[in-house]
């Protein structure tokens, strides 16, 4: 694995669960115990009922291209090459900011995507999506 200059997640404690599920290769989500919603991003409470019961879940990975733009200029240096800034919504509900590795001309709203995930250091692994 070569060395990775972009900036790395720093996993908080209500976050970590997600980043080790990642790390395995499992894109985990919260899911409240009240309402039963699964919520991204992660947090202490539900945002639809304010309930602290929630634990973490196994996901399918399978989502929609909900928006896109393709970033030609980066506010940072590590990140100067163009790339895929997304909203994808989850099968299960929940919208995430990821990034699509796709060519930027076959890229529709609406395309069925993929979870796929990228071990760009030790100990880190992102989420990113493809289509499906």
């Amino acid at each position: 694995m070569s060395e990775y200059l972009k900036p790395l997640p720093k996993p908080t404690p209500t976050s970590r669960p997600f980043w080790e599920g990642a790390r395995n290769h499992e894109l985990k989500l919260q899911r409240c115990g009240n309402c039963s919603r699964f919520i991204y991003y992660p947090r202490d409470r539900c945002p639809n009922c304010f309930s602290d019961k929630l634990s973490w879940h196994p996901v399918s990975g399978r989502a929609t291209l909900y928006s896109y733009t393709i970033v030609h200029r980066a506010s940072a240096r590590a990140f100067a090459d163009p790339y895929v800034l997304a909203v994808v919504e989850l099968e299960e509900g929940p919208r995430m900011t990821s990034n699509v590795e796709a060519p930027h001309d076959q890229l529709k709203v609406g395309m069925p995507l993929l979870v796929f995930f990228d071990d760009v250091a030790l100990g880190h692994t992102l989420v990113k999506f493809k289509p499906a």
